[in-house]
């Protein structure tokens, strides 16, 4: 093996294997930062040369750390670019990027790369028939079946027996449809409904309805418990064997068959139970067919059945709801039986296959169960009404009416029901399929097998959801549930979970009741699935691409609100307390904002949205009432001037556009990262360029998209404009004379402890540091106390504001900006115990008059202050102690030609240009002094103001020198509270029209 030696303090130790047809590939270890990972650099049979380029395969489109094979990485675009080959030695970039690092929008928070791959080593998988077709089948026939379909029909007649069965397999069939596409978009993990809804429509709708559904199939497992808990108690009643009473027997018994359920599924032996429960079922369902065509014996006629009769047919055609019954009512009761379409994606995780099983082995349950309870409630030919005694027959002389008037034309009278309450008959026996079939124990034994099965599918589903849901963390206080056991992963804690909920329930005792209560829940998780469905077809994002086509968006839409009405019909406060819990864990979800992504169909319609909004905007002439300042911040890292950010924050707040900006390097994800934890609403953009002045002007040209762009430059006062290089203090002034020329509005902070305050702590650091050395000992409390009072300025206006004032100097007319900002201000909830105080220069003796003339306008722009004051004495001369320090900050910069011949002063103009020349400051003298007057005042009114917003003046850019301007902001600004210097481009940013 040969070493080479690359770029940047990398080693590359390429390795070739010439017996397989791979190309050599290199190890490259980054020894700055450890990371390391296998490029493959060429590719020679293909192309006939060597390359960089891969071919394309699956390996480079997996997860970081699949489970489904291995992750390979694609040489980067920079890698193409930079590297070389020549003679034999390769370069590689300097930079080595980890794959959890990659930027090329793969997500890489996802259930595919969640757990270790030796965990699946010996992980029994299942096929569509035994892990989809079979237990959803198991699930759907269940207590309903045997024990509660008779009572529907008898209520409901088989006319709308027949709607209330086609209505859930509507729901049902819609719902499979939708499952199906979105099964077919992508890799399924384990989670069921939990999963499909959250990777189509994000953490937020998925984590709640996660905890519902899990929930949900926890109070199914009560439900199916209890159902096998009623057909014992009936069996005790018929041999007198009762325990205690028929509700403490069914909670005796119900408890007793959770535990050993439990028991079951812990031991991993619940597939063979399922294979022994299937046979049973089958058996069962045949032998009440078989039993519907043998001849009825007299016990069976006084029970109420006479076989297939055409008039009892016709009786039982129409509804008869009794004990407060309704359509929906009896529906809700029933529907509970479609809910198992689920079974099979619950368990996604340990399918073959989940992407062809689950939707051919749902839908395929779907229309197989529907058309067994078609055929087992029409074929059960019962009157509604019987005493099962067997000499209540047909005599002479006494009338045979009441609700069985099919049985009178049969020969048997059973009008004392109408007097009394009978045991049989559909409404009065839930047994009625015993009685019915060829041999009652098949049947008995056909509904432990029904009740039983679904139980065991709806205890495995629960803590399958529930742990899916707790691995994505989504709710960090339920982590604990997320650690499985073995090799199949099994969740035993959501195992003993569903085990206490399901008791809970099991204590009701009472199935009618616990029925209803899941109906709204299975039926909010349908609503969701079909939304999801409709919601990423509507978004029409290129990555929604399901293989299985036969759905529509609109058919997905109709059966989302299908489940929403059906859900508020069956019960109108339970459906209330639903959608009341899901908005509850919504809102928790989206105030936590879980770290992850994983490319929702939400996120693509808010981008659609966006464009769509923003196009919109750009077909409409901005106006007047509709503007608002879009802030363009320079602020270099973001973390670097947070008062300067935290301000321009507070001017735009949630309703404007802020762009923080600084040059191009490798932190601007970071610096974005850091933005949105700190809650500051901002964009993050740099761009490349030669300079700061370059950079700058580029953003100015081309920062935002059609309306949504910048239209104001928020920078800090350059405070070392003295010490600094020429170039710097021109490059700073050329910024402001762009920003007016692009006519943008300018906004300039100041703060006497300046804004980079990470480097002025650093500074203080290091001079304490040297001192403490040089003396040996510790820092002086001096130095801790002003890093102190640095740290408390950079978070000044991240707190609530004292109360105290902020004074606007309105002195120049620059369409209003310079008052629209503060006004902003002032309707935040930091500064809305500060009082807005204005101040307007004046012409001596017209004080009043101008007082009232800028409160007119003040009331017509409805902005409120506490106090306006005229400035009539702004014209008097600054004193000469004032005067003298603004010769001593501009001493170093004046080229006193004056003193010198007229060739001498050209020759030095030409030399230095850009110094101040004695024409000039004779030129600008009112101006000069009119900025050290305004100090003067500005110390005298507004010293205890919390903030300063004073309107900038503006230098020429032919006439005034830099050096000239930045002594007028500096000697303006001096030794005064935080500043702002405020200039509009002179378009009006206020209105008095309605």
């Amino acid at each position: 093996m040969k070493r080479f030696k690359a770029n940047g303090g990398e080693h590359v130790n390429p390795s070739y294997d010439s017996t397989l047809d791979e190309p050599p590939f290199y190890e490259v270890s980054n020894f700055s930062n450890g990371e390391h990972r296998t490029v493959r650099p060429s590719v020679v049979s293909a192309f006939g040369h060597d390359t960089l380029d891969r071919l394309p395969n699956i390996d480079f489109y997996r997860n970081p750390d699949t489970v489904s094979g291995h992750r390979a990485v694609r040489p980067s675009l920079q890698e193409l670019h930079d590297v070389f080959q020549k003679n034999g030695a390769i370069s590689v970039p300097d930079t080595v990027e980890d794959d959890d690092q990659r930027s090329d929008g793969t997500p890489s928070q996802d259930l595919e790369s969640a757990g270790p791959t030796d965990t699946d080593i010996g992980t029994v998988k299942f096929g569509w028939i035994r892990g989809v077709l079979v237990r959803c089948m198991l699930n759907i026939w269940g207590v309903m079946l045997f024990i509660r379909l008779s009572w529907v029909f008898g209520q409901a007649g088989w006319g709308l027996g027949i709607v209330i069965i086609a209505l859930s397999c509507v729901v049902t069939t819609i719902t499979g449809l939708s499952m199906s596409a979105i099964c077919t978009n992508g890799v399924v993990r384990g989670g069921g409904a939990y999963y499909l809804i959250s990777r189509s429509l994000g953490p937020e709708f998925g984590g709640s309805i996660g905890l519902i559904f899990a929930f949900a199939n926890a109070v199914a497992v009560a439900m199916y418990v209890v159902g096998f808990s009623e057909t014992v108690v009936d069996l005790l009643k018929e041999h007198a064997s009762l325990m205690v009473d028929e509700i403490n027997d069914i909670r005796i018994i119900g408890c007793i068959t959770v535990v050993l359920l439990l028991a079951i599924s812990v031991a991993g032996m619940e597939w063979e139970a399922k294979i022994v429960l299937l046979v049973i079922l089958l058996v069962a369902i045949v032998n009440v067919f078989v039993g519907t065509v043998i001849p009825a014996t007299t016990d069976k006629k006084s029970k109420g059945f006479f076989g297939y009769q055409s008039n009892i047919f016709i009786e039982n055609f129409t509804p008869v709801f009794r004990d407060d019954e309704t359509f929906f009512s009896v529906f809700a009761i029933f529907f509970p039986a479609a809910t198992g379409i689920l079974a099979g994606a619950n368990i996604s995780g340990d399918l073959r296959d989940p992407q062809g099983g689950i939707p051919k082995g749902t839908l395929l349950a779907i229309l197989i169960t529907g058309v067994t309870y078609l055929g087992v409630a029409l074929s059960a030919t019962v009157v509604r009404d019987a005493s099962g005694n067997i000499t209540d027959l047909v005599t002479p002389g006494i009338p045979c009416n009441g609700s069985a008037i099919a049985a009178c034309e049969l020969g048997y009278n059973f009008s004392i029901c109408d007097v009394q309450k009978c045991n049989f008959g559909l409404m009065n026996n839930f047994q009625v399929m015993t009685m019915v079939s060829g041999f009652g124990p098949l049947i008995i034994a056909g509904t432990f097998s029904a009740t039983l099965s679904s139980a065991l599918a709806s205890l495995v589903s629960a803590p399958k959801v529930f742990q899916a849901l707790c691995k994505d963390n989504i709710y960090k206080a339920l982590h604990f549930f997320a650690k499985g056991h073995g090799k199949n992963n099994e969740p035993i804690r959501g195992y003993v979970l569903t085990f206490v909920i399901s008791v809970a329930f099991i204590l009701i005792g009472n199935l009618n009741t616990i029925a209803p209560i899941i109906s709204n829940f299975f039926l909010a998780s349908y609503a969701l699935i079909n939304f999801s469905c409709f919601h990423a077809s509507y978004a029409k994002s290129p990555g929604w691409r399901p293989a299985y086509k036969y759905y529509n968006m609109w058919l997905s839409l109709m059966g989302a609100l299908l489940c929403c009405v059906v859900m508020f019909v069956i019960n109108w406060w339970a459906a209330l307390l639903t959608y009341g819990i899901e908005i509850l864990l919504y809102i928790y979800v989206t105030v936590k904002k879980p770290d992850v992504n994983w490319g929702s169909s939400t996120q693509a319609v808010t981008f659609v949205s966006a464009v769509s909004n923003t196009l919109s905007l750009s077909s409409v002439e901005d106006h007047v009432k509709n503007f608002r300042p879009q802030i363009l911040v320079l602020t270099g890292s973001s973390r670097t001037r947070p008062a300067l950010l935290d301000l321009a924050h507070s001017f735009t707040k949630n309703f404007g556009l802020c762009l923080a900006f600084q040059e191009m390097n490798a932190s601007m994800e970071k610096n974005q990262l850091w933005l949105r934890k700190t809650q500051r609403r901002a964009f993050y953009t740099a761009v490349a360029a030669d300079d700061f002045r370059e950079g700058t002007e580029k953003l100015l040209q081309a920062s935002g998209l059609g309306r949504m762009k910048p239209n104001t430059l928020m920078l800090g006062f350059k405070r070392n404009w003295r010490s600094a290089g020429t170039e710097e203090v021109q490059s700073y002034v050329g910024i402001l004379h762009d920003a007016f020329d692009f006519e943008y509005g300018t906004v300039v902070l100041r703060m006497n402890q300046g804004l980079d305050f990470l480097f002025l702590i650093l500074l203080s650091f290091l001079i304490s540091f040297s001192l403490s050395v040089s003396v040996c000992s510790p820092p002086s409390p001096q130095v801790a106390k002003m890093n102190e009072r640095l740290l408390e300025a950079s978070t000044q206006f991240n707190k609530k504001q004292p109360k105290s004032t902020i004074d606007v100097w309105w002195l120049f007319d620059d369409g209003g900006l310079t008052l629209l900002l503060p006004y902003i201000l002032k309707t935040r909830k930091k500064w809305k115990d500060c009082k807005l105080r204005i101040f307007a220069a004046g012409q001596p003796g017209r004080s009043d008059l101008d007082k009232q003339e800028m409160m007119s306008l003040l009331q017509k722009f409805r902005i409120n202050c506490s106090d306006i004051r005229v400035i009539d004495d702004i014209h008097v001369k600054p004193s000469s102690e004032s005067l003298k320090k603004l010769e001593d900050m501009i001493e170093p910069f004046r080229l006193h030609e004056g003193s010198k011949d007229t060739d001498q002063a050209e020759a030095m103009q030409r030399e230095q240009p850009w110094k101040i020349s004695d024409k000039e400051l004779n030129t600008f003298e009112e101006k000069t002094n009119l900025q050290v007057r305004l100090n003067e005042l500005l110390k005298e009114n507004s010293r205890s103001a919390n903030l300063i917003i004073v309107s900038m003046p503006i230098a020429r850019k032919e006439s005034v020198s830099d050096f000239l301007y930045m002594a007028w902001l500096d000697i303006l600004t001096r030794e005064l509270p935080p500043t702002l210097l405020i200039r509009g481009n002179h378009k009006s940013v206020l209105t008095f029209y309605s």
